[in-house]
């Protein structure tokens, strides 16, 4: 029994490595699993305050700081079980606890960016100035900076020269920038779409100077994918952006309801009372914009009819609607036209048959003259 005693204080005491190397363990766990519920319970509590922001903090550092947590503690246990090994392993810890820790950071702000561009426009959430484009291009941006910063300091760790690969990237960015003008042009006007905000995604845009128009689906940074009416996609460079016109009809305010109508000659005797009735209508119609331009007047004395126009606006901008209500309004027209006995005018034309029946008869006349003469 004595033997046995002391080969179990020889074997720990010659391997006193291991009840540390199993305290470090069993704390890294546990301090993962805390820091997981402490988790939980914060979320519950920070999602009533309708904030993108807090709750993209904990989504986004709820995976990366767990593997901290145990980054770090088992690195440590290893570096304490490795101690009487004398493995030369131990010498690449300190590099690998700073690259896994460059690496999570960078892990956490790319899912901090991510969370809040996916919802930053919720409902569940308060809202934001920021359109999607915007916010898209904003995004994009972050993580592009997050990523090469994180290649620069993982350069600086292994021990290359940050200042060398800077030359190097200056260099190759100038051989880079000749090579490709174009995509360089497209990126840059992509910059200036998200920067001036002609239009953003989901508006309908035309350009009288090309063949395009449809509706905004996608604004890269090299291209602008736009869906036209019979829902083909239109791939349009952003550089093209800079040098042609665009037309945002989505932005407008109003649309506009401009007609020429013609009434009968014979019906002028109506006519001001059709253009005061037509006035009326339009200025109690609860669809039309009473603080536009709103004019009804006699116009032209037209080749065959008496030709007003009516000018107004709307107060909405969606082109269905936009439409059903201008339909109504010309057929309510068409009624105070018929009200007063009047006609809407078709191009007609008017023979005078006496002027050319006498001339046939004075020229029958004198043909029959000439032939008594003759005889």
């Amino acid at each position: 029994m004595q033997d046995l005693y002391n080969y179990l204080v020889t074997a720990v005491s010659s391997n006193a490595w291991m009840p540390k190397t199993f305290v470090l363990v069993f704390a890294t766990l546990l301090v993962a699993f805390v820091a997981k519920k402490l988790f939980d319970r914060l979320a519950l509590q920070l999602k009533k305050t309708r904030n993108v922001y807090d709750d993209a903090f904990l989504e986004a550092a709820r995976r990366p700081l767990r593997w901290l947590i145990l980054v770090l503690g088992l690195s440590v246990a290893a570096s304490v079980a490795g101690e009487d090994s004398g493995s030369e392993l131990l010498n690449y810890l300190p590099e690998f606890r700073e690259l896994s820790v460059v690496f999570l950071f960078a892990w956490f702000a790319i899912r901090f960016i991510s969370f809040v561009e996916a919802n930053l426009h919720s409902s569940g959430y308060e809202g934001h100035r920021l359109d999607y484009a915007t916010s898209a291009a904003i995004s994009k941006l972050l993580r592009a900076s997050v990523v090469i910063t994180a290649f620069l300091i993982t350069m600086q760790t292994l021990g290359f020269s940050v200042a060398g690969v800077l030359a190097f990237g200056g260099i190759g960015g100038i051989a880079i920038g000749f090579a490709a003008r174009d995509m360089l042009a497209n990126f840059f006007g992509a910059l200036m779409i998200f920067l001036d905000r002609p239009f953003s995604i989901g508006d309908w845009i035309r350009s009288p100077d090309k063949d395009i128009e449809g509706t905004v689906e996608d604004i890269g940074w090299r291209l602008t994918r736009i869906r036209t009416f019979d829902q083909r996609p239109l791939y349009v460079p952003n550089a093209l952006f800079a040098e042609i016109v665009v037309v945002n009809p989505s932005k407008m305010f109003n649309r506009r309801i401009f007609e020429t109508i013609g009434v009968r000659y014979s019906d002028i005797a109506v006519l001001p009372l059709i253009l005061e009735d037509v006035r009326e209508l339009l200025k109690n119609h609860e669809a039309i914009d009473k603080r536009k331009t709103l004019m009804v007047n006699f116009n032209v004395f037209g080749s065959s009819s008496l030709d007003f126009f009516i000018y107004t606006f709307t107060k909405t901008t969606a082109w269905a609607e936009f439409h059903n209500i201008k339909e109504e309004i010309l057929l309510k027209i068409s009624g105070i036209i018929d009200k007063h006995g009047a006609e809407i005018a078709f191009p007609t034309r008017t023979l005078q048959v006496e002027q050319i029946e006498e001339q046939l008869l004075a020229g029958q006349m004198q043909s029959r003259q000439a032939e008594s003469q003759s005889e």
